[in-house]
């Protein structure tokens, strides 16, 4: 178990530094452009993997569709939205508005799945929201600190959380980690496409030449995307999803850490107070204050 607990905490490091790896390449290389090949470069990385474990297999027919769906939701949309949005806004903003991801996903659930949900789980929907608006609009730009930026961050956050929903309803059959590797390649083609449609230059790609800009990219899509998200569905199933969810918490905390020492970025009281406010917000909402304290209560009984 403490394996498992030391690689989230390596995948959250991991993601959350990848917030300011990401602001580093838009800032050199159109933000689709750059995506479609990270993504695709870290779902040919998924699929090696995949071999490795002896997992690897051609999907059939009706998981094609299904490969489909996730890839246009989180994928294509996902990461068009995240780029982009990161070209608009700073990266400390992105990282508290990232941290609302669980929130986002178990309200999607909820919705979406009819699953129920307690006082609690809604007290933790409500500070969420709250910490993103303390951070954002209680800063010295007052309103007008809030940026485009921030609400396209918000949508590739949206789109994100419904397909988790859809990865949630996979058959046992479907690993979800191949599932994965396949809509990652799909949907990269699919967003280099669209970055053609608006006149991106191919030759921007050669920048990655550089090798400070190669490192990051490497350090994105292999280590950020291609592991990070096969490390944390394996977390998922070994340690249950309230215990998992406890971590993304960390996610927003070095994502807002690596704004601050990479990108020369303030931190303000305003962020602070934010963070703290989605922290607290995640620990309720996504169940894990209740599954801590049934966890307590079942061990007081059996002493």
């Amino acid at each position: 178990m403490v394996k498992i607990y030391i690689l989230l905490l390596l995948v959250m490091l991991m993601w959350g530094l990848n917030v300011s790896a990401l602001k580093v390449l838009v800032d050199a290389i159109d933000p689709m452009l750059l995506t479609s090949f990270r993504v695709m470069t870290a779902g040919i990385a998924v699929l090696i993997a995949c071999a490795f474990m002896g997992i690897l297999r051609w999907p059939l027919k009706h998981e094609w569709l299904i490969i489909f769906g996730l890839s246009i939701f989180n994928v294509i949309l996902h990461h068009i939205f995240i780029a982009v949005g990161l070209e608009m806004t700073t990266g400390v903003n992105a990282s508290l508005i990232l941290g609302l991801t669980p929130l986002v996903t178990m309200m999607m659930a909820v919705v979406l799945l009819r699953q129920k949900v307690s006082r609690l789980r809604v007290v933790g929907f409500f500070l969420g929201f709250l910490g993103v608006v303390v951070a954002n609009v209680s800063g010295a730009g007052g309103l007008g600190a809030v940026s485009l930026g921030d609400f396209v961050v918000f949508l590739g956050i949206l789109v994100q959380g419904f397909s988790f929903v859809m990865i949630s309803k996979l058959k046992p059959t479907f690993d979800p980690r191949l599932a994965t590797g396949f809509m990652m390649v799909i949907g990269s083609v699919f967003i280099f496409i669209i970055s053609q449609g608006f006149g991106s230059d191919v030759a921007e790609i050669t920048l990655l030449l550089d090798w400070k800009l190669a490192f990051v990219f490497l350090f994105s899509a292999l280590l950020a995307t291609a592991y990070g998200h096969m490390t944390y569905n394996f977390a998922i199933k070994k340690v249950g999803p309230a215990e998992t969810a406890i971590f993304i918490n960390l996610n927003t905390l070095f994502a807002i850490l690596g704004s601050a020492i990479f990108l020369n970025e303030v931190i303000t009281l305003s962020h602070i107070g934010g963070f703290i406010l989605i922290l607290i917000g995640v620990f309720f909402g996504t169940g894990a204050l209740e599954y801590l304290l049934l966890k307590r209560r079942k061990g007081q009984t059996n002493v």
